[in-house]
């Protein structure tokens, strides 16, 4: 939904020349950030291009509403885990090479989805996708940082890298229906292999980075993944099976806490959570993903599975919404930079309550225009959230760990986004518009304990755009 720096990226400024980029230097650092940017946005799109072409993979490939659901998941769940590792991997490989490895195995990867010839093949390519994205959006942010000494066009390239997610966040619905009725479903994979080559080709230029010494927490993450892998099993497949899955969740989630209590350099400090905008602003962003997230997945089955309509037109219905969503977090960016973080948080998460609230009484036969409409509130209030509490975070932490915190929160926001959606997935199976409305009331629920807890945070002085 935005673009936000993420994991741990470390002072790869310092590997830029001091003297300010002209001439040759200028150009090879415009290609890197194109490089980067278009990375960015690759891995972004990804997120969400799928969700208007899943009622054509379930026709295509099978599998019903659990494999759909994992077909969005196995990517997301993949991408939130391990981007709690892969800023140190590319501290230590390079943020070079970790970009251009992530790239290349992204593109492949995407390629293997196009091709694949049933849903465990998709659903196997969708989690090397979220692997290789892992990897490719902490190592393009730290490209795009070490391509500018200037820190003036530095924050200026790091924003329109921001941009880049953005953009590709709200248009990836659009380009979904389209490329899904003018071509296939497989289109929407396939469309990443030029971009992915044109990102290699722009990386001749970009200087090789430094390796630097980083600590990997591999017992943290493993973990880690086998508690938010089991837990996603459980809420989508139930049952016996569900249970099993549950059990192992707890287990990896209790294992997890005693290491990352007892390591030294943990892969998320729990120490981070005792302080109380550290707390507040996760709590607030999974909320937010949960809303945003999965409502975009309930809403792309709405459109063509309740009221029949194709995969374009149900792209097209979210324009309205994800067209505003880039202008609403400048407009964020600003009021956070004048008011602090609370107020706009507040007004935010209050607006997406009472959007979600205005879309309890849509219906089968609720015109698809009324319905466009009517998700706009919810998401602008999101729009209006994220960017505040990004800022509010990174100022309550010490500078040496903005990184480490921004993928913390980033990591949270992604998880708790697929967790949404396995959850209003089997909400819906059961009878889908009495399942949507439950999902919109768990979600402005939510919404709303978290804006009242906004309410906590500190004022003006203590965040900044």
């Amino acid at each position: 939904m935005e673009g936000m720096s993420t994991n741990q990226t470390r002072k790869v400024d310092e590997l830029a020349s001091t003297k300010g980029e002209s001439g040759p230097k200028s150009f090879s650092s415009a290609l890197t950030l194109t490089a980067g940017l278009l990375g960015f946005a690759l891995v972004c799109l990804d997120a969400s291009i799928v969700n208007v072409a899943l009622p054509a993979i379930g026709s295509s490939l099978g599998g019903g509403m659990s494999g759909l659901q994992w077909v969005v998941d196995a990517y997301t769940l993949a991408f939130a885990a391990l981007m709690l590792s892969t800023g140190a991997f590319s501290d230590r490989v390079g943020a070079s090479r970790a970009f251009a490895l992530g790239t290349t195995v992204f593109t492949l990867a995407s390629a293997a989805c196009g091709l694949a010839p049933n849903l465990p093949a998709l659903i196997g390519a969708r989690v090397v996708q979220g692997v290789a994205a892992a990897v490719v959006l902490p190592a393009s942010l730290a490209l795009v940082r070490q391509a500018y000494a200037d820190p003036a066009r530095r924050a200026r390239a790091v924003a329109a890298w921001a941009a880049g997610g953005s953009v590709a966040v709200a248009l990836g619905p659009v380009a979904g229906g389209m490329l899904t009725t003018a071509w296939d479903w497989r289109g929407i994979f396939f469309v990443n292999l030029p971009v992915g080559a044109l990102i290699l080709a722009l990386l001749i230029r970009a200087p090789r980075s430094e390796r630097r010494p980083a600590p990997l927490d591999l017992p943290g993450q493993v973990t880690a993944v086998v508690a938010l892998t089991a837990l996603t099993f459980a809420v989508i497949e139930g049952g016996t099976a569900g249970w099993a899955a549950l059990a192992v969740a707890v287990v990896a989630a209790v294992a997890f806490l005693r290491i990352e209590a007892r390591q030294p350099h943990p892969v998320v400090p729990l120490a981070l959570f005792r302080n109380r905008t550290v707390a507040v602003t996760v709590a607030a962003g999974a909320a937010v993903s949960v809303a945003f997230y999965s409502l975009v997945f309930v809403f792309s089955l709405f459109f063509q599975q309740v009221q029949g309509r194709s995969a374009l037109q149900a792209g097209l219905m979210f324009l309205p919404m994800t067209g505003l969503i880039a202008v609403t977090n400048v407009a964020a960016g600003k009021l956070a930079g004048r008011y602090g973080a609370r107020l706009p948080m507040v007004v935010g998460q209050g607006l997406a309550v009472v959007g979600l609230l205005l879309i309890l009484y849509v219906d089968s036969r609720t015109s698809p225009v009324l319905v466009a409409l009517l998700l706009v509130p919810m998401a602008l209030g999101c729009a209006l959230t994220v960017p505040p509490l990004t800022a509010a975070m990174l100022d309550a932490v010490p500078a040496e760990r903005a990184g480490l915190a921004a993928g913390v929160l980033n990591s949270a926001r992604q998880m708790a986004g697929a967790l949404g959606i396995a959850a209003f997935g089997a909400l819906i199976s059961d009878g889908f518009v009495a399942g949507m409305r439950l999902s919109l009331v768990i979600s402005a629920a939510l919404l709303a304990v978290t804006g009242l807890l906004s309410f906590r945070l500190a004022g003006p002085s203590a965040s900044s755009a």
